[in-house]
C-alpha cells in the first residue's frame, strides 16, 4: 500500500521568495544547484523537459513539481514554445510535514491559473494580510498537486463532465438536454451518460432533478418565494408534479419547508 501524504492541515508553510511568473527566454536552460529549501513549479504555457534523479518529465500546461531541499533539477524548453512558469521558494516549519517531492498534472488549468494569479497579487500588496493570503494560495496549490499525484486517473474528459455538472448546479432552472450536455463534453450521448454516471453516481437527468430540488429547498427556506414561484423559477410548469418530486427527494412537501 502506498503511503498517502499527510493531510493539508498539518502543513506550516512560510514563503522564502515572492511568488513569480517567468516566461523563459528562448536560449534558457536550467541546471540547479542542490536546493536549500522547497520550490514549487507550475507550468502554465509552453513545452519543455524536466529531469531529476534520473527521471524525465515532459513539461506542458498543467504539469507541476514540488522540489525538496537537496534536489537538483535540470530543465530545457522549446524556444518556439517558451515555458511560462509560476512558482516560489518556501519552507515547512518544524511543526509541519514536508510535502512529498513529486510532480503531477493538474487537469483544472483554470483553477491553477486563478490560484497563481491570486497568490501573486496578494503578495504584491506587501501587507500581513496579503502575505497570509499568498501562503494560503500556496497551500491550496500543494493540495491540488497532491490530489493530481494520488488520483492520476482523471482526464480532460473527466474535467469536462465535472464542468457540465457544475453548470447544472449553478443554473438548474435552465432547460437542459442530455444532447446539449454531451456536446459540451465533446462526447456522444451514450459516452457522456456512461462517464457522468461513473463520476457522479447518477444519470444526467436524475442529477438535474436533484439539483433543482436542492435549489428549491434553498429558495423556499431562504428567499421568501412561494411554492408556485419556486416551481416556475426552476422550470416546472406543473406545480403538483414539482411538489411530488420535492417530497420524493426530501420527505417533506414544499409548503412544509417554506
Amino acid at each position: 500500500m502506498s503511503h498517502q501524504p499527510a493531510v493539508h492541515e498539518q502543513l506550516a508553510i512560510s514563503l522564502h521568495s515572492r511568488p513569480t511568473f517567468w516566461r523563459c527566454e528562448p536560449s534558457w536552460s536550467w541546471t540547479s544547484r542542490p536546493l536549500r529549501d522547497h520550490l514549487l513549479w507550475c507550468v502554465l504555457d509552453g513545452r519543455g523537459l524536466l529531469e531529476m534523479a534520473g527521471e524525465q518529465r515532459d513539461l506542458h500546461p498543467g504539469v507541476c513539481a514540488v522540489f525538496a531541499p537537496g534536489d537538483a533539477p535540470r530543465a530545457t524548453h522549446d524556444p518556439r514554445r517558451r515555458l511560462l512558469v509560476f512558482g516560489m521558494h518556501f519552507q515547512v516549519e518544524p511543526a509541519g510535514v514536508a510535502p512529498t517531492p513529486r510532480w503531477g498534472e493538474v487537469m483544472d488549468r483554470e483553477l491553477l491559473g486563478v490560484l497563481a494569479r491570486t497568490c501573486d497579487a496578494a503578495y504584491r500588496r506587501q501587507d500581513a494580510l496579503g502575505r497570509r493570503q499568498a501562503e494560503l494560495c500556496l497551500e491550496q496549490l500543494l493540495t491540488v498537486i497532491w490530489d493530481a499525484v494520488h488520483n492520476p486517473g482523471r482526464s480532460v474528459t473527466d474535467a469536462a463532465v465535472d464542468d457540465v455538472a457544475r453548470q447544472i448546479r449553478q443554473d438548474p432552472g435552465r432547460e437542459w438536454t442530455v444532447a446539449e450536455m454531451a456536446r459540451h463534453a465533446v462526447l456522444s450521448r451514450a459516452q457522456f451518460t456512461r462517464r457522468f454516471v461513473a463520476q457522479l453516481g447518477m444519470s444526467p437527468a436524475q442529477y438535474l432533478i436533484q439539483s433543482r430540488i436542492d435549489r428549491a429547498h434553498q429558495l423556499l427556506t431562504e428567499s421568501g418565494m412561494t411554492v408556485t414561484q419556486t416551481a416556475a423559477a426552476l422550470g416546472y410548469t406543473d406545480v403538483p408534479y414539482f411538489s411530488r418530486q420535492y417530497k420524493q427527494r426530501t420527505g417533506r412537501s414544499p409548503s412544509q419547508d417554506r
